[in-house]
């Protein structure tokens, strides 16, 4: 088609992305032939990628992900870039202010302090841009202790009683609380999940915002963007970056690859 007769780029449809198990494999680079594709749908709709990662683990998977995409949005948007410029910033400490968590922080250490649990390395509080991931046992126990404790917490549930007791003290913070993986939990302000990049897209702008995600079911980190009421979902129920390319290709007439290049080839 002449460059003439490209049709021009519809602005006011989005196509929004996680990163693992929709354009990546987990924890793995996108394969050249989805960062081709990306680029050549950018230029007949808007493109946009949310993930949980901050923004340097985000590149090490996407490259240079504010300027691939229109909207780039990392943490859930708690750091937000339009067009390669950076629109946005929000912080857990600029939320709670210091005092509050200070608050959290010393209640969290002393309650661990008094756990009876056979373990205890260190890092018990991992502190994030938008987050607080808590660890009973600490995140610099060995891969061996690492299993042992998931073990003796889901016969003790050390954790699930520790979220309960904290759900408890901080019920004026209105915090959500996230039990995940095999040796800690995450605290975050309720709303602080993928639908938080939604406040840097104004409904006036946009006729259509497909959503493309692998944990779309409850409990899911995908799952709350999912269900919103602004979004059209789209489940990649198999993890795989192909998968999301063939729906792409179906929904936009935009032909997919047939295969993409495995992530050990990249």
């Amino acid at each position: 088609m002449a460059a003439a007769d490209k049709p021009a780029k519809n602005k006011r449809i989005l196509a929004l992305f996680d990163v693992d198990g929709t354009l990546t494999e987990p924890r793995k680079v996108a394969s050249p032939e989805t960062i081709t594709y990306l680029q050549a749908l950018r230029e007949r709709i808007s493109i946009g990628v949310v993930g949980g990662s901050d923004l340097s683990k985000q590149k090490e998977q996407l490259g240079d992900s504010p300027n691939l995409f229109d909207y780039c949005f990392s943490e859930n948007g708690l750091l937000a870039y339009k067009d390669g410029e950076k629109i946005g910033e929000t912080s857990l400490v600029g939320h709670l202010g210091e005092d509050g968590l200070k608050r959290i922080i010393k209640w969290t250490l002393k309650y661990i302090a008094n756990l009876d649990i056979p373990v205890m390395r260190g890092t018990f509080i991992e502190f994030r841009q938008g987050m607080l991931n808590i660890s009973p046992i600490g995140r610099n126990c060995s891969r061996e202790e690492r299993n042992e404790f998931e073990k003796f917490d889901l016969a003790n549930g050390i954790r699930k009683t520790m979220v309960e007791k904290m759900k408890e003290e901080f019920a004026d913070l209105n915090l959500t609380f996230s039990i995940g993986g095999q040796i800690s939990f995450d605290l975050f302000p309720t709303g602080w999940d993928k639908t938080y990049c939604l406040n840097y897209l104004p409904e006036a702008e946009f006729d259509e915002i497909h959503f493309f995600g692998d944990k779309t079911f409850k409990g899911g980190n995908d799952y709350e963007i999912f269900e919103h009421p602004r979004t059209i979902g789209h489940s990649i129920a198999d993890a795989d970056p192909l998968t999301t390319l063939n729906q792409l290709a179906e929904l936009f007439k935009l032909p997919a690859p047939e295969k993409l290049t495995p992530p050990a080839s990249h």
